[in-house]
């Protein structure tokens, strides 16, 4: 992994397998958070026994992997639509059960994998919105990419920001800051589900929600001048 605080250069090709989302992750802990992963950061192995045999089933890989290696660290899964400890994963019995990995923190969505495809290493995940389960990433390792990232906007500091973003800066945007390398995902409070997108640049992260009309963007920096350049590059009606 790189040096460099540069998420669109560490993705650069995208995440093609699940060893790549767990290089991330350890990359994304020690540049982005200052802590590498340790082992206490994991669940352990009897809390995913124990999880598994009240389910009635195995975890599919991506999953059970992700838990073990980081699980624990909340500063990393758990702000607003925060990571289920495994005591709490459930099944939601709707269009013959999904397994409920992550919820939104007033329940207003939740995020799984459909018991038809629990049995893949790597499988498709889902999100509940206004119409009912959708398609969120055709992988878990990409959807635990995209939790670590969501998760890090929202942390308990100072390093976030989010603005209604102008379509005047629109390009400003695409000329300063690079696309991610994560495929377009729904964004389940849209009325119409247009997507999320992910920009960077060193020390800066952005996510774009929304294409049609009016969106907004959430704005992380790694460290207060990086939050501040933001905010100097897209000059937009900043809320913090």
């Amino acid at each position: 992994m790189l040096d460099d605080p540069d998420v669109s250069v560490v993705l650069r090709g995208g995440v093609q397998t699940r060893a790549q989302a767990w290089d991330f992750v350890r990359w994304f802990a020690d540049a982005w958070t200052g802590c590498p992963l340790r082992p206490e950061d994991g669940c352990t192995e009897g809390e995913l026994a124990a999880a598994e045999a009240d389910l009635g089933f195995d975890l599919p890989a991506a999953l059970r992997e992700g838990l073990r290696l980081f699980g624990r660290r909340d500063v990393l899964t758990r702000h607003q639509d925060p990571l289920v400890q495994p005591t709490g994963l459930y099944v939601d019995d709707a269009l013959s059960g999904v397994l409920v990995f992550r919820r939104e923190n007033q329940d207003c969505a939740y995020w799984g994998i459909r018991l038809d495809e629990i049995e893949q290493d790597d499988p498709p995940v889902v999100v509940e919105s206004r119409e009912g389960w959708i398609p969120f990433l055709d992988r878990m390792s990409l959807a635990w990419v995209e939790l670590i990232l969501s998760e890090s906007l929202f942390g308990p500091d100072t390093l976030y920001d989010a603005c209604e973003l102008p379509d005047a800066l629109v390009p400003t945007l695409h000329a300063r800051y690079a696309r991610v390398d994560l495929p377009d995902h729904p964004m389940w409070a849209s009325k119409d589900d247009s997507p999320a997108r992910w920009y960077a640049a060193p020390g800066r992260l952005i996510r774009r929600d929304g294409i049609k009309d009016h969106s907004w963007i959430h704005a992380r920096g790694r460290t207060p001048a990086d939050l501040e350049a933001i905010r100097a590059e897209l000059p937009g009606p900043w809320v913090c």
